[in-house]
């Protein structure tokens, strides 16, 4: 499909990337899998600051002590690996490892493709981030966009306020960014991303990320320790190459999108069956005594699963990862089914990080 007719900016048309004179480089699922095996060839224990962030969320008990938090982040058995990291994700409660790639694209002046520089060192610096953040969605994030400028830090604080402030304004233009200005609303307006990162060329500036709702925010629970990406392992300040938002919603930057009718976008978070090719949908139901009951959407009611399973089952599942009340997982109660065929299909990849919880 032809790309519709170039036309200028103005406050009479609605938003189009069409008509933004940046470039857009994108990096494919493959450039994603290599960049992921170079990052992982820097990653040692006791010498690196992501390895040992995620080998101390083994010794926290987030995830065992409330199992229905909306964000978790497990590594809990096998080498460090994305097949062996997973994260449940906000939008439909699924743990899943964070192995699956994504494409990238580049937004970014002409003057650097004329330079014929590469795009993947911008992608790179940002693939830790990009990987969690990429992990917490099951859907909605197989393409991510990243902006390409030249920002100073100053420059970026008052480009983040002014999107934060000025952005429920549909057709506002800002004339001192006017490029990145219509690059990001043409993103949000076409694309609606979950997320759009700012990235910053200038080594004394920083990169932001522009979360298009308070629900795809990471949480501060989880991630108040996530390494700010410093390469001076001396520095005393609390520099952030990226800002992450490790200190959750309060420091996190977040559009105020809103539709034609002017009201803020709506988030409907789901529970459903943890294997990725299920579309049941559940939604949890406290009964007056205090225990968990468990329907399905069309409201019946899940049935519980007595005894054990067949003994091909039991060779395929370690002892303590039946299911318990029909869909929980007995042994990490982390992940429900809907069915013990569903778990079998799930198992191959749920035993990689499927654990005892505690308590």
């Amino acid at each position: 499909m032809s790309c519709p007719k170039r036309r200028p900016y103005t406050i009479f048309a609605p938003p189009s990337l069409c008509s933004s004179e940046l470039v857009c480089t994108t990096l494919d699922h493959d450039s994603t899998d290599m960049l992921l095996d170079k990052w992982l060839e820097h990653r040692s224990p006791g010498q690196d600051a992501y390895h040992d962030w995620f080998r101390d969320l083994r010794d926290r008990k987030h995830a065992a002590q409330n199992p229905h938090k909306k964000q978790i982040v497990a590594w809990n058995k096998g080498e460090f690996v994305p097949e062996n990291m997973f994260c449940k994700t906000v939008d439909t409660g699924r743990l899943i490892p964070m192995d699956r790639t994504w494409t990238t694209h580049v937004y970014h002046h002409k003057s650097l493709t004329d330079r014929k520089l590469s795009m993947m060192p911008v992608v790179f610096t940002m693939l830790p981030e990009l990987m969690l953040l990429r992990g917490m969605h099951d859907g909605g994030c197989d393409d991510i966009y990243i902006i390409v400028t030249d920002l100073k830090k100053q420059e970026m604080d008052d480009v983040t306020a002014y999107f934060q402030l000025y952005l429920m304004a549909k057709y506002h233009r800002c004339p001192c960014l006017p490029q990145i200005d219509l690059t990001l609303r043409g993103i949000l307006y076409e694309k609606h991303p979950r997320f759009v990162a700012l990235f910053s060329h200038q080594t004394s500036s920083y990169s932001q990320i522009f979360f298009t709702h308070r629900d795809y925010v990471p949480d501060p629970d989880i991630f108040y320790d996530y390494p700010t990406g410093c390469p001076n392992p001396c520095c005393t300040e609390d520099c952030e190459l990226i800002r992450f938002p490790r200190r959750g919603v309060s420091a996190a930057a977040i559009l105020p999108i809103v539709n034609k009718k002017g009201r803020r976008r709506r988030f409907r978070r789901k529970e459903m069956c943890n294997w990725i090719e299920c579309d049941v949908c559940f939604e949890r139901l406290v009964a007056a005594d205090g225990a968990e009951e468990s329907f399905s959407v069309d409201g019946s009611e899940g049935s519980s699963i007595g005894g054990v399973f067949d003994e091909h089952v039991e060779a395929e599942i370690d002892e303590g990862a039946r299911l318990s009340y029909g869909q929980v997982c007995g042994r990490c109660k982390l992940v429900r089914y809907c069915s013990e065929q569903h778990q079998r299909l799930d198992w191959s990849e749920h035993k990689r990080v499927c654990v005892k919880a505690s308590g």
